[in-house]
């Protein structure tokens, strides 16, 4: 055997060839890698029972040009209607793009992309440029009735894109990825759906200089997908970024919207607030292009004060004590930081790795001080806001936090988390490149039921033999918080990973939390729609769709759960 202390795998560290299954199942930019430090590599060999002779060839690396024999079953007569509607070029039926938008990032999606099993792909992909083009291409396909699906940053990890009935793929990033206008008078943004984050987050930093406004602003929607998805997305899955406890969830930064439906196009008001009923607005937030297609939002913008920012970081002697600090903080009424999370022992274990704290001057004062591996638990987070508010949130915290027994390690692990927040999904391919997979899973709950949820799910994952179960919560609210599973497995077969993520998401409904905080709902978790609303629930929501698609023609399939056949509703026992 190797020596242990030595060996480093031949991370993969080159861009996908074009063409490859890998260059669509890759996370991120193409040439961009993070790969695991030596003490996290060192865990996993121990936890997995490896050694580095695991760790010397490769499997399934997906490197093989896309190929399938699939045909398009559009009529050329078709075809030719959708070039002009929206342009030859803007019309494309290769083998390549018919797979690449119509997959995710989703563990389900990635396991058979390295397998080179192709299924449910579109028939065409469509770029529209602009929301006329949109309209045209709808109205064409209900009258035909081709199915339309939407694509933009294609982050989705609940199989949102997926095209099981065929038909098109609506790529809005292409064209519609422009801020439209900024209010510095109503602190609004009119934005096209298909901008990406940093694009849209870099004009309102710079606002000043790009658009003559009197200030900088921040768009305050900061998901760990930020760098490759986009506010439409956000908006339509039910996005929350780690900044959601200052700011908001999309359902809270979104004032006005345009849809373009088989209906009808409509847009719905801007104002703050009003008294005319129910909001169609609310309805079609978290839609996932079930009833319709976003084509424009108007979104709240916000002061942006970096300078102001205070961070923090404390170990808690128990994941009892965090909780307690967590929910104190929230309620307590001296305002909130942006970011916040506390990690549960395990999350701590591994993240005291990840954030090269294990071993510092940071780690000997915490074990001086009697705070124990695999009981302490990690609390970092930074203010925003106005100087003097900003000071005030902190100083606050750190006495809610001295109160439940923690102790204060300064900011520098918020600091190694802020400049991995973004990177650490790169590392995915690397460790399954070897057979060990990582995927999350998450879910909301109040105060009352945080802990049975929390050990419920828990005592499920880590029942199969040598499992990794990393829990954080990120997101808090008064009358709760989230609960965020990452789970980590020595585990390939595709029909072994569906059933336990079944199992999973069984037990986090019959702990009695919400099956999705953030990333909403696809066609993954649809089984599970019924039984957790009721059917008096889904019957609003399926009337609604017959409204706005009597043909069925939009993101069909089972999104939602909307369209689902009965006998695949999940009986959970």
């Amino acid at each position: 055997m190797s020596d242990k202390t030595t060996f480093e795998p031949d991370w993969t560290a080159e861009a996908p060839a074009e063409g490859t299954y890998r260059s669509i199942f890759k996370w991120g930019a193409q040439d961009e890698f993070k790969h695991p430090n030596s003490r996290l590599f060192a865990e996993m060999k121990e936890k997995f029972h490896l050694d580095d002779d695991d760790f010397k060839e490769k499997k399934n690396e997906g490197n093989e040009i896309v190929k399938y024999d699939i045909p398009s079953t559009l009529t050329s007569e078709q075809v030719e209607s959708l070039k002009s509607l929206v342009g030859a070029d803007n019309t494309v039926l290769d083998d390549y793009a018919r797979l690449r938008y119509s997959y995710g990032k989703t563990m389900i999606d990635i396991m058979r992309l390295r397998e080179q099993i192709v299924e449910n792909v579109a028939d065409a992909v469509i770029h529209p440029r602009d929301k006329n083009d949109v309209k045209e291409v709808v109205k064409y396909c209900n009258e035909q009735k081709i199915p339309v699906y939407v694509y933009a940053g294609g982050s989705t990890v609940t199989r949102g894109t997926e095209c099981v009935k065929g038909g098109i793929s609506m790529v809005l990033t292409t064209h519609m990825n422009k801020l439209l206008e900024i209010n510095e008078t109503n602190q609004t943004a009119t934005v096209e759906p298909g901008m990406f984050g940093p694009a849209y987050e870099d004009v309102l930093n710079d606002a000043p200089r790009k658009l003559n406004t009197q200030r900088s602003y921040t768009c305050g929607h900061f998901p760990q997908s930020f760098e490759f998805s986009t506010v439409g997305g956000w908006i339509v899955t039910l996005g929350s970024g780690q900044g959601s406890s200052y700011y908001g969830d999309a359902y809270d930064l979104v004032l006005s919207t345009e849809y373009v439906t088989p209906a009808g196009t409509f847009k719905t008001l801007d104002y703050p607030a009003t008294a005319t009923g129910p909001k169609l607005n609310d309805v079609m937030k978290g839609s996932e292009g079930s009833y319709g297609i976003l084509v424009e939002a108007t979104m709240k913008i916000y002061r942006h004060m970096p300078e102001n920012r205070k961070k923090f970081a404390f170990i808690f002697p128990t994941w009892e004590d965090a909780v307690n600090a967590a929910r104190e903080v929230t309620q307590a009424e001296f305002g909130m930081p942006s970011v916040f999370r506390i990690s549960d022992p395990e999350e701590t274990f591994v993240a005291l790795k990840l954030y090269g704290i294990e071993g510092t001057p940071i780690d000997g004062a915490m074990k001086l001080k009697g705070f124990k591996p695999m009981q302490r638990c990690l609390l970092i987070g930074h203010t925003e806001g106005e100087k003097s508010f900003s000071m005030n949130v902190k100083k606050n915290i750190k006495k809610v936090c001295a109160k439940n027994g923690a102790m204060y390690i300064t900011g520098y692990p918020v600091k190694n988390w802020e400049h991995g927040r973004y990177k650490d999904p790169y590392m995915r391919e690397d460790l399954q490149d070897f057979g060990i997979m990582t995927d999350t899973l998450e879910c909301t709950v109040t105060w009352d039921k945080l802990h049975h949820v929390h050990q419920g799910v828990r005592k499920f994952i880590k029942a199969r033999p040598d499992t990794i179960c990393m829990t954080h919560s990120s997101h808090f609210y008064p009358q709760g918080t989230n609960l965020y599973f990452i789970f980590i497995a020595k585990m390939d077969d595709i029909e072994e990973y569906k059933e336990f993520q079944a199992g999973i998401l069984d037990h986090i409904h019959k702990t009695g939390a919400s099956l999705s905080h953030h990333h909403g709902v696809g066609k993954m978790i649809a089984p599970w729609m019924e039984p957790h609303l009721g059917t008096e629930q889904m019957e609003v929501l399926k009337v609604l769709k017959n409204y706005f698609d009597p043909n069925n023609i939009m993101n069909p399939g089972g999104t939602l759960g909307l369209d689902l056949d009965p006998k695949d509703i999940r009986e959970i026992k």
